[in-house]
């Protein structure tokens, strides 16, 4: 498990994960971006791979996450988080703008349940 990875997801909450970002309607992809949207309150659920190297790239997304309260997933690899979110190349992180809010704020809820 990487050091930016917050919490272990059971194999459920990751093919939840795959099933929110296949129905996103509205994405931004890369850190940069991810960022943006993190800190303008407007990423409803951010995905980051967890085969990022160095992982000092993506180490302060999961931080304001949890400050902003947005909630945070993973997904194994870059390439796969690419696929699912329909971008024609690999990507380290995701975040949902528009999407299946129901189903977001349901894996939000068993996230959080995780990490206590």
């Amino acid at each position: 498990m990487s050091e930016y990875v917050k919490v272990e997801l059971t194999d459920e909450l990751k093919g939840k994960t795959v099933e929110i970002l296949e129905k996103a309607t509205k994405v931004k992809a890369g850190l940069n971006e991810v960022t943006k949207a993190v800190e303008r309150g407007t990423a409803k659920l951010v995905v980051l791979a967890e085969d990022i190297t160095p992982a000092e790239l993506v180490m302060h997304i999961p931080l304001i996450c949890e400050e902003k309260n947005i909630p945070c997933s993973y997904i194994a690899t870059r390439k796969d988080l690419g696929e699912k979110a329909k971008l024609r190349t690999a990507t380290s992180a995701v975040a949902i703008i528009e999407g299946d809010e129901e189903a977001t704020k349901e894996l939000a809820a068993k996230i959080a349940d995780l990490k206590k």
